[in-house]
C-alpha cells in the first residue's frame, strides 16, 4: 500500500465510522474531492446526504457551510452582498455562504433559476463577482449539491450548463438490513469524526492525482466516447469538451486511491455513469427506445473498442 493508498484509506475509515453501509458511495465522493470536482446527489430525504458532506469535511481541517436552498433564497445568500459602513464610510462585502471549503447546497431544485445560476461562476472558476468586485473562494473548494426528484411539485430543473460543471451525478441509496440495524442500534452513540488530515494534505493529495499517469490511447478512448454521444441519432446534446476533462481527471484519483500511478481502462469503465450520464439530453426518438441515457450509455459503451495498453 503506497503512502498516498494509506491516508486515503484512513479518511475514508473515519467518514465510515458515521456514514455505514456505504463505502462505495464514500470512495466515489473522495475521488470527486481528489479530483477538484463538484458532486450532485440524486435521492430520497432523510438517507443521510447532510451527514455525508460534513463527515467529509470534518474529516479534514476545512470550513463547511450548509445552503438550505428554498424558492425565497437570493443570490445574495450564496455569493454575498456589499453593505455600507457609515463608521469606515466605505462599503464592505459580507461573505456568502460559497466561501467556504466543503459547501453543501441541499435541495438546490427548489429554489429559483436565477438564484442556481449564482454558483456556476464558483464551481469553474473558483470565485465570486459582486458589485464588479471579485472574491476568491479558500483552496480547497468542493460543491456537494442535493436536488429532489424532478417530479416533486415546486422544482426546478437544474439547466444544462450547470449539470454540465457537476463532476458526478450519484445517489446514495438506503443500506442493507445489517448496516440498517448498526444505524439504529448505535444512533444515541453519535460517533465524533476526528480530523485526520490538514487541507494541505488534502491539496498533496490532489497534486499527486494530477500527476498520475494516463495513457494517450485511453485519452483517446474517452473522446471516442464523447464522439458517439454527439453522432447517437438518439441524443440531443452529448458529452461536452468538459466532460471528457472532468472524466480524465476522477479517472486519475480513481488510479491513486487503488494505490496505481498509472490510469487503466478499468478506471474509465468504473466512472463511466456518474461522470458521463447526466450530460446526455435524449432526444424525442431517444426517449421512445431508452427509459434513461444509462441504457442508451450502455449501448454506446459496447461498440468502442477498449485499448489495450503496452501494445
Amino acid at each position: 500500500m503506497t503512502e498516498y493508498q494509506k491516508k486515503i484509506k484512513t479518511i475514508i475509515d473515519n467518514i465510515e465510522k458515521t456514514f455505514l453501509g456505504k463505502r462505495d458511495v464514500i470512495t466515489m465522493l473522495m475521488i470527486a474531492c481528489l479530483a477538484r470536482g463538484h458532486v450532485l446527489i440524486e435521492d430520497v430525504p432523510g438517507i443521510g446526504k447532510t451527514s455525508l458532506a460534513k463527515a467529509l469535511a470534518m474529516s479534514f481541517d476545512s470550513s463547511f457551510k450548509r445552503i438550505q436552498f428554498t424558492p425565497d433564497t437570493t443570490p445574495s445568500d450564496v455569493v454575498g452582498f456589499s453593505m455600507y459602513d457609515t463608521k469606515a464610510n466605505e462599503f464592505k462585502y459580507i461573505e456568502g455562504a460559497v466561501l467556504n471549503n466543503i459547501v453543501l447546497a441541499d435541495e438546490l431544485n427548489r429554489t429559483s433559476p436565477k438564484t442556481q445560476s449564482a454558483l456556476l461562476e464558483a464551481m469553474q472558476e473558483g470565485k465570486v463577482t459582486v458589485d464588479g468586485q471579485t472574491h476568491d473562494i479558500p483552496e480547497p473548494f468542493m460543491l456537494i449539491a442535493t436536488q429532489n426528484q424532478a417530479e416533486q411539485f415546486g422544482t426546478y430543473p437544474l439547466p444544462e450548463s450547470q449539470l454540465d460543471r457537476f463532476m458526478m451525478v450519484m445517489s446514495i441509496g438506503y443500506p442493507d438490513e445489517d448496516s440498517s440495524v448498526n444505524i439504529v442500534d448505535g444512533a444515541s452513540l453519535r460517533p465524533e469524526i476526528e480530523t485526520v488530515a490538514s487541507n494541505d494534505t488534502l491539496k498533496g493529495l490532489q497534486d499527486a492525482a494530477d500527476k498520475v499517469f494516463m495513457d494517450k490511447k485511453l485519452s483517446q478512448y474517452i473522446v471516442k466516447i464523447a464522439i458517439a454521444t454527439r453522432e447517437s441519432r438518439f441524443i440531443q446534446t452529448g458529452i461536452s469538451i468538459r466532460g471528457t476533462l472532468l472524466m480524465a481527471r476522477a479517472a486519475k484519483a480513481r488510479a491513486l486511491i487503488e494505490g496505481r500511478d498509472f490510469v487503466t481502462p478499468d478506471d474509465i469503465k468504473y466512472l463511466l455513469h456518474p461522470v458521463f450520464d447526466h450530460r446526455l439530453a435524449l432526444n424525442r426518438e431517444g426517449t421512445t427506445m431508452y427509459a434513461t441515457p444509462t441504457e442508451l450509455m450502455k449501448d454506446i459503451i459496447r461498440y468502442i473498442r477498449v485499448p489495450e495498453l503496452g501494445k
